[in-house]
């Protein structure tokens, strides 16, 4: 069989690569991240940008990188203080991007949300030749793809259900559920990488992301051919192998602009 698959991850915003993304493919494959929300890239992009402008968006972007904590939390009240409907301003940018970044996918494309996505909104941009999957599996080729979105919640973290934008977060014991849940698969498709230290290492942030030892222990389990995700935009290592698995980083898409290719 002489199949080809494209897979992107953390797209954030890139439509215009994202059109090519299949071209040349039997099927695409999106492991999320579609929305740019914040464009550590160029301030006066993505949803913050467009909302507050590129000073307030070089400031929030300071204040994240220097890690913070209590300045960087007032700083981000003080600017949704400032709207009278922050989710209102937020769900309206979304819902652009969405339109535009859906229309821009090819059939036959499987998605699964990243934590920078809105899955609730999803339904409203599928078109026949999408499927989006989360804890569910597909056959692609002959081989089970199986899917799970989101990020796990770090420990100690608290999501306010009220906020201008919440996002894709799972408390560890839901993640892991929905990771046991699939079945057997020949491919692991998460936006969220194993919990391996050279896999969740950002070189650039110079911190660790968050990890799965769901995924590691899934993988020891099924011992798949490929697991693929993207989430950390600078890997340490941007595949390795555990065991007879290749785990494969596919990408930071939105400055890559080329999908990772799958053949067999």
């Amino acid at each position: 069989m002489d199949l080809r698959v494209h897979v992107v991850s953390d797209v954030h915003g890139n439509v215009e690569d994202l059109k090519r993304a299949g071209d040349g493919a039997d099927a695409l494959v999106v492991l999320g991240d579609l929305i740019d929300f914040v464009d550590y890239h160029d301030h006066g992009k993505g949803i913050l940008g467009r909302v507050f402008g590129p000073e307030k968006v070089a400031r929030f972007a300071e204040l994240r990188r220097s890690q913070r904590g209590p300045e960087f939390g007032a700083y981000v009240r003080s600017l949704w203080a400032g709207l009278t409907d922050p989710a209102a301003v937020v769900e309206e940018a979304v819902r652009e991007q969405y339109a535009e970044l859906f229309a821009a996918l090819t059939a036959p494309t499987y998605a699964t949300p990243g934590n920078v996505d809105a899955p609730h909104l999803w339904p409203e941009f599928v078109r026949d030749g999408i499927r989006v999957l989360d804890g569910e599996s597909a056959e692609i080729g002959g081989l089970t793809f199986g899917f799970v979105g989101g990020t796990v919640l770090p420990a100690g973290v608290t999501l306010r259900r009220h906020a201008a934008w919440v996002p894709y977060l799972r408390p560890e014991d839901e993640y892991d559920a929905a990771v046991a849940a699939l079945p057997e698969v020949d491919v692991l498709c998460t936006h969220l990488p194993p919990a391996v230290a050279e896999l969740t290492y950002d070189v650039v942030a110079r911190r660790p992301e968050t990890g799965s030892a769901a995924l590691v222990e899934r993988i020891a389990a099924d011992r798949p051919r490929w697991s693929l995700f993207g989430h950390v935009h600078q890997p340490l290592a941007q595949r390795m192998r555990i065991g007879r698995t290749e785990c494969v980083n596919v990408g930071h898409f939105q400055r890559i602009g080329r999908p990772y290719v799958l053949r067999w």
